[in-house]
């Protein structure tokens, strides 16, 4: 740490949020990471302005701000919301804040969103305020900022500021020294293994450019302030590196490590491509060593796993959330473990404090005498005082080691350099020295003889995570699991057990392993599509005894019918992977079948072809360890050196002799043959990687090419989007325009339907009015047509009585003479004549009463119209033409009623003359008849006459009224005059 005047504080303010959901039965937490340390606010109420109004501070110096300014350290916000029964964590959302524009004047606070919120409907924000502020005077006791979790130290070193414990570098002694020297008793050696990657083609931008040629990747880490880097590798998808060891010896005491490691910062590795990082992850050491951990002084402690790697800014570059399948991830084992204190650690070179050893794969074994090495059996561990030789590195096809045993693979494989066609096996002492040869090791141990048609086969199972535990009570997980088929009956367990409850998932620490093994394709198959892999999920309880709770079945044989992707082993040989990943169901194992939880696992199958070595050897402890298994017959006869005194005499003859050497020189034959195919097939499996490049460079090539389209396609897409934007606001204000119209339309609508329904009242009244009136004409006709009928009864009544008398009248003037018939004759003229005269003045009458009549209704019209003339001229002028214009309309209009009245009239003129006439011609016929006929005829004829009148004065009548303008059709009059016309004109064609 530098002076007192350079210490800063970065302070993280939390006010206030906005737009979160009301949840009564919750609390709002906010806890806040940086530098490996993590602080949180104090609980506030689940609702819709939150108030924290807390301030979050982390003390460092500039040096160390501008380090992590470098680095794009993030500060991490993570949002929970506690239930307050059963306080339970829920997960609601993050920000990720930079640390570069942080300066120390004041700034204004800003509005964060809270980014993958649960929360969908809502878009919940949080203002967030950061500053840098002097750290010259102590802390007064109104600053808000909540202390960090207090450190466990032990009374013994309480005088001990963790800030001043630095490592030193022993360059003669070859280890770092931490804490002071009357501490520093004890040994240790921290080791970090870069074990394996998956996944890592999602860490590049389709922004970045890489170079030309083929692009280098690697990984990068600072061990104790050491830079270290591994073998650098070219494929992103099928990442191909060794695993590789790094470790430093430390010389130091339990509980000052421990305080340094409590007070060092997250251990961060990075993805790199050149000088970029693409992507790096947090690995915190700071629980290797607890006191509630496992002791040191019995077995290592680890911090291992397979770690999701974060691109840089994500936050920034607002990427999108990535499937938990395809993260890229990466393999890392952190192991710290202590050397005896009286052992004479080998110390490597001066100046030399990082030593870096590539973990090797082990070599191919049977399946039956194979003891692998489980990922959880920490007591195979070897002795740190074993030698370890020096051989020259052989690169591996992507072999992830181990995690909860990388010291005891370490030595495995160096096991396993000095014996190249021997099984690893870890519980072998290893007492030979590095010069050794194969051939004495061949003659010291039992040969067994393995199939020409065997291959070497590498499986990884990763048990990932599990999720949606329902069994009602919290759980202490762990799963066990045991194949025999892959060289050992021994259980492989994940370990520490982890907590999990019901809706919940987690992910499994130390859950990898690896089995290298060989064996016939075909039984191969065979023994996966017959025999699945039992994954038992207990729960460890510290006071009871283990609960088994459930049985995952997990179907091998899906792995051998996956894809199956090549890559090249490292003598050129064509090499096959095959990858399956899926969650499974976890069954009750008491009970119904019923489900526990779901499984989430990934598994490997590697095929690195034909087995070179046709016999291994066994030594006493791995006989001893496999003793339950079977084991073949051993089909190579011992070296003639070994062969006991008590061998029968033949075997010395030379015939034997000669047909043994004829049988090794078979052998030498069959082996220079096979050396040959095997060259050959390794010259075209090289044309073919040729070809295969090629066509890589060419697919490459249209890569890019797409890339460059679719980041086009993007711009394009882009101004479509802010087209869109502006259609989408001019499509609101068109929207709210059509709302104020509608609202408009709304109110005249409703107006006008009042005014409908007031005048639709009316008019029903005027209706009924006007049917009160139709009915009582139709009443008053009634009573006339009744009158008229009986009327006409009489007039019938007085025809038949006349037509009696004239009868009778006939029959007596048939028997008088000629001249009283001719006296009376004159007699009925004279009262013609005198009739005919009353008649004549009666029309007379009438024309003079009628003259009058239209006189005065004329009058009356002339004064009608200049009353309306003198109103008219009190109105405007555009009224006047209004009205002007109306009654033209009317004019016309009654002019054309006229017109066909008018019409309808001479069609009934004609028809009378026409019924005159007919009347006439029946007349004549009626002439020549009998002279009391003639009588009778002539009477008939007056009737017809009468009739005649009367219809002509009734359409003359109308006629008059109509022409003097002040009555029109739809008069009462006028439609009386009409009707009496229609019945005179059917009463005169009825007669």
């Amino acid at each position: 740490m530098g002076s007192k005047s350079d210490q800063l504080l970065i302070v993280v303010s939390i006010l206030e949020g906005r737009h979160f959901p009301r949840r009564p039965r919750h609390l709002l937490v906010v806890e806040t990471k940086f530098d490996g340390e993590q602080l949180a606010t104090d609980p506030v109420d689940h609702k819709d302005q939150p108030q924290f109004s807390t301030e979050l501070a982390w003390e460092l110096d500039r040096k160390a701000l501008h380090q992590h300014r470098l680095q794009r350290t993030p500060i991490k916000l993570q949002c929970f919301a506690v239930d307050v029964l059963s306080s339970a964590k829920e997960s609601v959302g993050y920000i990720i804040l930079d640390l570069r524009p942080v300066q120390e004047k004041k700034q204004t606070p800003k509005w964060y969103p809270l980014l993958s919120s649960k929360y969908t409907k809502v878009k919940p924000e949080i203002l967030i305020g950061m500053a840098l502020e002097s750290d010259a005077k102590p802390l007064t006791d109104g600053f808000k900022a909540k202390e960090a979790p207090p450190r466990e130290v032990t009374p013994a070193f309480s005088n001990l500021d963790p800030k001043n414990i630095t490592a030193v570098l022993n360059e003669e002694e070859g280890y770092h020294q931490i804490g002071p020297p009357e501490y520093c008793n004890e040994l240790f050696v921290l080791s970090v293994t870069v074990a394996f990657a998956s996944q890592l083609e999602q860490l590049i931008p389709c922004t970045m450019k890489l170079p030309e040629e083929r692009p280098e990747f690697f990984f990068y880490y600072t061990l104790l302030g050491n830079d270290v880097t591994n073998e650098p590798f070219t494929d992103l998808i099928n990442p191909n590196f060794e695993p590789e060891r790094a470790s430093v010896k430390i010389r130091s005491s339990i509980d000052v490590l421990r305080v340094f490691l409590a007070a060092q910062p997250n251990l961060q590795i990075h993805l790199c491509c050149g000088d970029q990082s693409l992507g790096s992850t947090d690995i915190s050491i700071a629980g290797l060593l607890k006191k509630s951990s496992v002791d040191i002084e019995k077995q290592p402690v680890a911090v291992e796993g397979a770690f999701t790697l974060i691109p840089p800014n994500r936050a920034k570059q607002k990427l999108p959330s990535v499937p938990l399948e395809l993260q890229p991830t990466v393999g890392v084992s952190v192991t710290l473990r202590k050397e005896g204190v009286n052992s004479q650690p080998s110390s490597p070179d001066k100046g030399q404090a990082v030593a870096q050893t590539p973990v090797k794969k082990r070599v191919v074994s049977p399946t039956f005498p194979k003891s692998p090495a489980p990922v959880q059996r920490a007591s195979r561990a070897p002795s740190p005082n074993s030698p370890s030789p020096e051989s020259p590195p052989s690169p591996l096809n992507n072999d992830p080691a181990t995690e909860s045993e990388v010291d005891s693979l370490q030595e495995d494989h160096r096991q396993a350099r000095q014996f190249p066609h021997g099984p690893s096996n870890a519980t072998e002492p290893r007492h030979q020295s590095e010069a050794v040869s194969s051939a004495s090791i061949s003659t010291s141990a039992p040969k067994i003889a393995i199939p020409a048609s065997a291959h070497h086969f590498c499986f990884a199972l990763d048990l990932r995570s599990i999720k949606d535990m329902d069994v009602g009570f919290p759980v202490n997980c762990m799963l066990r699991y045991s194949y025999p088929f892959f060289g050992s009956a021994a259980p492989i367990m994940t370990n520490p057990p982890v907590e999990i409850r019901k809706n919940m998932e987690v992910f499994l620490p130390q859950s990898y392993c690896a089995f290298d093994f060989a064996a016939v394709p075909h039984q191969l198959q065979d023994t996966f599509f017959r025999l699945p892999l039992l994954v038992e999920v207990w729960h460890r309880d510290k006071t009871a005894k283990d609960i088994l709770l459930g049985v995952a079945r997990l179907q091998l044989s899906n792995v051998l019918t996956s894809e199956k992707t090549r890559f090249l082993g490292h003598s050129g040989e064509q090499c096959w992977r095959q990858t399956y990943s899926e969650r499974v169901t976890v069954t009750a194992a008491k009970g119904p079948s019923n489900k526990v939880s779901e499984l989430c696992y990934f598994m490997t199958l590697e095929n690195f072809g034909l087995v070179k070595t046709q016999e291994i050897f066994i030594s006493d402890s791995s006989q001893s360890a496999s003793a339950g298994h079977p084991k073949p017959v051993p089909q190579s006869q011992p070296p003639q050196d070994h062969v006991p005194q008590q061998e029968p005499e033949p075997r010395e003859t030379l015939e034997y002799k000669a047909a043994l050497e004829l049988e090794m020189w078979k052998e030498m034959q069959e082996d220079l043959f096979e050396n040959q195919l095997k060259q050959k097939e390794l010259a075209h499996m090289q044309a073919l990687a040729e070809e295969w490049k090629k066509r890589d460079k060419e697919r490459e090539a249209l890569v890019k090419k797409k890339v460059s389209e679719y980041s086009i396609l993007e711009e394009q897409l882009q101004k479509t989007l802010a087209d869109l934007e502006k259609r989408e606001k001019q499509l609101a204000f068109s929207e709210m325009e059509l709302q104020r119209l509608r609202k408009e339309m709304q109110a005249d609508h409703e107006r006008s339907l009042r005014e409908l329904q007031d005048n639709s009242r009316r008019v029903r009244e005027d209706c009924v009015h006007q049917v009160e009136l139709e009915r009582l004409k139709v009443k008053q006709l009634e009573e006339d047509r009744h009158r008229l009928q009986q009327q006409l009864q009489d007039a019938e009544h007085k025809y038949r009585l006349l037509e009696k008398d004239f009868l009778q009248f006939r029959d007596q003037q048939s028997t008088k003479p000629e001249i009283r018939l001719q006296s009376e004759i004159n007699l009925l003229n004279l009262e013609k004549v005198e009739l005919e005269r009353k008649l004549e003045s009666s029309t007379k009458s009438k024309l003079h009463y009628k003259q009058q009549w239209g006189r005065a209704l004329k009058e009356l019209a002339r004064l009608k119209q200049r009353e309306q003339e003198n109103a008219m001229a009190r109105l405007k002028k555009q009224q006047q033409e209004l009205e002007h214009m109306r009654l033209r309309y009317l004019a016309a209009e009654e002019k054309d009623v006229v017109k066909t009245e008018r019409q309808e009239l001479e069609e009934i003129r004609n028809e009378l003359n026409r019924l005159k006439q007919q009347e006439d011609k029946k007349q004549s016929r009626d002439e020549r008849d009998t002279a009391t006929g003639r009588t009778d005829g002539h009477h008939i004829q007056l009737l017809n006459e009468s009739l005649d009148d009367y219809l002509s004065r009734l359409i003359e009548e109308r006629d008059t009224l109509l022409r003097t303008g002040v009555y029109t059709h739809e008069d009462r009059i006028i439609s009386e005059l009409d009707k009496q016309i229609r019945e005179a004109i059917a009463n005169r064609s009825s007669k």
